[in-house]
């Protein structure tokens, strides 16, 4: 699906510059075909706000090209914002109020960092459930990354997420299941999928309450799943979004904090990232950071450029076709009209028939 800037975003510059295609309205104008309007609710912290506007319109321009992808970023409150940060949301976010206005035909909502172990104490919490509300009755379908995973199950079924007792980090082989469903249909039936939390909910505990799961892993849990009615609610605990160099840039961030005195631990390796000639550079660097920390030397730049030639992607063919899927059948299933979200004769209920 063609992404069409619609607004001065600078994030559609920098993917027309990797060489995505990107319409300006008035060459969008002159295209005889039906348009999208996709809400990205971005709850991610200052440092990957704009990294999180790339990668979800990334994997969303890199769908069917047969409709005009407008995306409309938008953020709540109860997110701690630094000046500069506050200052790209008001010049290039919208307002949940004109969200609410205009209408969308999809919405997907993104992780977010939070300090407390209860979800419902975070100060984002109510301006989060109030647009889980009027995405149910409004929206076709919402897709929820990570940590909107786990508040929403825990807003609609009750569910609390469970601590792991050490991050889930790295890269997994996963399997699908419950093949016929048009979400995971003609994608490979094993592939890998990132994944960065130190919680989860248990497959058992999803499906006790009807979630279908459709994507898990043995290391990782589950992936993939859907509510009851099949569609209108798609859950991720991994991250599929993530560049090849996400997780790499995490565990850059988290050498930083033991140099730094935030924790006092040396960051593990991300679990099936890293190769063994990565491993052996990074692994002389730990050294070398310790050493630094230990007589308060200064610490070395991290050796970012003798690595990047060995990191893999695995896993965007399988979340394209994902998001393909998702659009395609949106694209079916939903109102030309963005502010009612099925057309006639849909059963909100079961939109997919299945």
């Amino acid at each position: 699906m063609p992404l069409v800037a619609h607004t001065d975003l600078p994030t559609f510059r920098r993917l027309q510059e990797e060489g995505e295609e990107i319409l300006d309205p008035e060459r969008a104008k002159n295209q005889d075909i039906r348009e999208m309007h996709i809400g990205l609710l971005n709850m991610m912290p200052d440092a990957a706000l704009e990294a999180t506007e790339r990668q979800f319109l990334r994997l969303l321009g890199a769908c069917n090209q047969i409709v005009q992808f407008h995306v409309h970023l938008f953020t709540i409150d109860g997110l701690t914002r630094s000046p500069d940060a506050q200052a790209h949301i008001n010049k290039y976010y919208e307002s949940f109020e004109q969200i609410k206005r205009d209408g969308l035909d999809a919405l997907i909502i993104s992780g977010a960092n939070v300090v407390g172990s209860k979800l419902a104490e975070e100060d984002f919490w109510q301006p989060l459930t109030e647009v889980f509300c009027w995405a149910n009755q409004h929206v076709t379908s919402v897709l929820c990354s990570c940590l909107a995973t786990h508040a929403l199950i825990q807003y609609t079924y009750g569910i609390q997420r469970t601590p792991i007792g050490k991050k889930r980090w790295g890269v997994y082989s996963h399997k699908t299941f419950n093949r016929t469903h048009p979400l995971v249909a003609e994608i490979n039936t094993r592939f890998d999928v990132p994944h960065s939390r130190f919680n989860e909910i248990f497959q058992s505990d999803m499906e006790k309450h009807g979630l279908k799961v459709l994507v898990a892993s043995k290391e990782s849990g589950v992936h993939l799943a859907v509510s009851p009615d099949g569609f209108r609610t798609v859950y991720f605990q991994g991250h599929p979004e993530y560049d090849d160099i996400s997780l790499l840039k995490e565990y850059k961030r988290e050498v930083l904090r033991f140099y730094q005195g935030e924790c006092d631990e040396y960051p593990p390796f991300p679990e099936n990232y890293f190769n063994a000639a990565v491993q052996e550079v990074l692994l002389a660097y730990e050294q070398q950071a310790k050493q630094a920390k230990q007589t308060g030397g200064i610490i070395e730049a991290f050796p970012e450029y003798l690595v990047l030639e060995h990191i893999d992607n695995t896993w965007r063919d399988t979340a394209k076709a994902v998001f393909n899927n998702w659009l395609g059948k949106i694209y079916q299933l939903t109102n030309q009209d963005r502010r009612l979200p099925f057309m006639e004769g849909v059963d909100p209920d079961d939109p997919l028939g299945l």
